[in-house]
């Protein structure tokens, strides 16, 4: 038997209005909802920045190269090394091997990827040309280290910058 409707044709069972409307809603709350997540999360994480002020970095390119150059014809030896329970050492010969001292040195340590890690020491010249200083325990993984040498009897300012893996 069928059921008869008010223009006296048969009841309708399949795609209505109703349908079409949930299936639209859906998608797009889905799009919405995935798009929302990414834009929390892109707004949460990594700022992107590379670098701090890079016009003004840019201003003082030719400068930060003749600084390089200078420090190049130095021909100073930097051994630096770090040690997974916080230990940095960081030796300083010059050219003819023999220790540099009276400097101020200045380690920053941090993650490539972010800087919630980053910590800066001061190191203290425990013999001529080594200069040493404890922070707290470094996790495994990959770091960054700089070292900043500001010698005290010229205006000089000599940069290292290592990368090295802590082993688990």
């Amino acid at each position: 038997m069928q059921r008869s409707t008010v223009n006296g044709g048969s009841s309708q069972h399949g795609l209505q209005g109703r349908h079409v409307l949930a299936i639209i809603l859906g998608f797009f709350g889905s799009i919405f909802s995935v798009n929302g997540y990414f834009i929390v999360r892109a707004l949460t994480t990594h700022s992107g920045v590379v670098a701090e002020e890079p016009y003004r970095k840019g201003l003082g390119y030719n400068q930060r190269i003749a600084a390089n150059d200078r420090q190049t014809a130095l021909n100073w030896r930097a051994d630096l090394d770090i040690k997974a329970t916080g230990t940095i050492t960081l030796t300083l010969h010059d050219a003819a091997d023999q220790p540099i001292g009276n400097q101020h040195v200045a380690v920053t340590l941090g993650r490539p990827t972010t800087r919630a890690f980053d910590r800066t020491l001061a190191l203290t010249e425990t013999a001529p040309g080594i200069y040493a200083g404890t922070t707290r325990e470094l996790a495994a993984g990959t770091w960054i280290a700089d070292a900043d040498i500001q010698d005290r009897r010229q205006d000089l300012d000599y940069r290292i910058r290592r990368r090295l893996w802590l082993t688990p």
